[in-house]
């Protein structure tokens, strides 16, 4: 993936304003993911715990199909509550280092009234090019 960050934008910050896919991979479409652990239960704690989880679930949907974390190109972040992301934010930037590193894709965050887990804090669909010459 290329990012693609005109200067008339100005610099972005966690994020990119375009991702450019060599040719020859796979798109794969990455349903949103909330912060299940594996028996479908909602991690424990609050926003940074959630969005660690349900970011580490789009991780290992781009892993079992194959790819790396950097092989993601878009990341929608829908959130119940604004404001729960902005008060957390050192902690979800570590969260998001953790998992993926320096790479920043586009990223849209939505706030929605609710999400079909009651408990859910957070969603995260994505869209990634896996199966290609990194180049």
């Amino acid at each position: 993936m290329v990012p693609i960050n005109p200067v008339a934008l100005g610099a972005p910050r966690g994020y990119s304003n375009g991702m450019l896919a060599p040719a020859g991979g796979r798109l794969l479409f990455v349903a949103g993911q909330i912060a299940w652990d594996r028996e479908q239960q909602i991690v424990p704690g609050g926003f940074p715990e959630q969005f660690a989880q349900a970011l580490g679930n789009v991780a290992t949907v781009v892993r079992e199909a194959g790819g790396e974390p950097t092989d993601l190109g878009s990341l929608t972040i829908f959130v119940t509550d604004h404001r729960e992301y902005i008060h957390g934010i050192k902690e979800v930037g570590a969260a998001y280092r953790e998992i993926m590193g320096k790479h920043f894709p586009t990223i849209a965050l939505v706030e929605v009234q609710a999400l079909l887990e009651p408990l859910a804090k957070v969603e995260i669909q994505a869209l990634a090019v896996v199966g290609r010459d990194a180049r």
